[in-house]
């Protein structure tokens, strides 16, 4: 598979709840940074730390999170991907809608870097009454 495909694989099974086939296409050992102000923002380093650490607390936090992508550009071992997040929090009762540029790298066939770009403010005005 292409790093592309690789990448699109990864957006279908996170589209789709399917949280081992996320596992299978992470590295045993990668690097998964999300944006500063991101709510349960972190670096996780492990496929099980990122289907906990962030599909787990979104799942746990927000009703019918989604993000969607728009756009993949593809150089080399990267891949940029330009889309948007949605969802409605469970706390607040509130929804957003976020443009978001996730930046992947692939290597070996599975994906081994991940940073998160996003509008921050717009997920946590929706996200809590503090």
């Amino acid at each position: 598979m292409s790093n592309l495909e690789i990448v699109q694989g990864f957006y279908a099974g996170a589209a789709a709840g399917d949280m081992d086939r996320i596992r299978s296409i992470l590295a045993p050992e990668l690097s998964w940074r999300q944006t500063p102000g991101w709510p349960d923002a972190g670096h996780f380093r492990t496929p099980d730390e990122v289907v906990s650490g962030v599909f787990g607390k979104l799942a746990g936090e927000w009703d019918d999170f989604k993000g969607v992508p728009a756009e993949f550009i593809c150089d080399g071992d990267r891949v940029v991907v330009l889309g948007t997040y949605s969802g409605t929090s469970k706390a607040t009762g509130r929804s957003f809608e976020a443009p978001f540029a996730h930046v992947f790298r692939v290597r070996d066939g599975v994906i081994v870097e991940m940073r998160q770009y996003a509008d921050t403010k717009l997920v946590h005005d929706a996200w809590r009454d503090d």
